[in-house]
C-alpha cells in the first residue's frame, strides 16, 4: 500500500514539474519573442531619420508633414506595454504613410536612389515586424492558454504566472477591409 501511494505521489509531483517547466518554457518564449518585435522595431525607428533627411532635402517646406513623422517616432520609442507600441506603431505607420504620399508629388525625389533604397529597407522591416508580431501573439496565445487550462492553471496560480497582453493593430485604417468597386465613373 506505501509503494502505491509513493507512485501517486511521485506521479503528482512529475505532473507539477512538467507543467511548471510548460509554463517557464512558453514564459521565456514569450519574453524572446517580444525582444525580437523591440529589434524590428529599433531597426525601423533607426532608419525613419534618414528617411526624413532624404524627404527634407527636396520637400524641405512640407515641414509639418516632417515633424509628424519624427513626434510619432519619439512616441513609438517611448512605448513600453504591447497595446501602448501597438497603438503608438499604428500612428507612426499612419504619418509615414504621409510621408510617402508628399514623396509621390516629388518625381525628383522618388528617382533617388538612396530615397528607394530606403522605402525599401522600410518595407522589408515592415514584413519582419509582421512576422515578428504573429510569432509573438502565438507564443502569448499558447501561454495565456496554458496559464488558464485546468490543471495548469493552478500551477500558474501557486507560482504567479500572469496571462500576457496580444500586439494587435489598433489603427482602424489598418483594420477596415479595402472596398473594391469595379463601377466605371463618366
Amino acid at each position: 500500500m506505501a509503494w502505491i501511494i509513493l507512485a501517486v505521489l511521485a506521479i503528482f509531483i512529475l505532473l507539477v514539474i512538467g507543467l511548471y517547466n510548460s509554463l517557464v518554457r512558453l514564459t521565456v518564449q514569450t519574453e524572446n519573442a517580444w525582444a525580437d518585435i523591440d529589434v524590428q522595431l529599433k531597426r525601423r525607428h533607426d532608419l525613419i531619420p534618414n528617411l526624413v533627411e532624404t524627404v527634407k532635402s527636396y520637400a524641405g517646406h512640407e515641414k509639418q508633414t516632417l515633424e509628424a513623422v519624427i513626434a510619432a517616432r519619439n512616441r513609438a520609442m517611448s512605448a513600453t506595454t504591447p497595446s501602448r507600441k501597438a497603438e503608438a506603431e499604428g500612428i507612426l505607420a499612419q504619418s509615414l504613410k504621409s510621408l510617402f504620399a508628399v514623396a509621390e508629388a516629388y518625381p525628383q525625389l522618388r528617382a533617388v536612389e538612396s530615397f528607394t533604397q530606403l522605402q525599401a529597407s522600410l518595407n522589408q522591416i515592415e514584413e519582419a515586424v509582421q512576422n515578428a508580431r504573429r510569432y509573438y501573439n502565438a507564443v502569448v496565445r499558447d501561454l495565456n492558454t496554458k496559464i488558464q487550462e485546468f490543471p495548469s492553471n493552478m500551477i500558474a496560480d501557486s507560482f504567479s504566472f500572469r496571462t500576457r497582453e496580444f500586439f494587435e493593430l489598433t489603427d482602424v485604417a489598418e483594420r477596415a477591409v479595402p472596398k473594391v468597386s469595379f463601377e466605371q465613373t463618366r
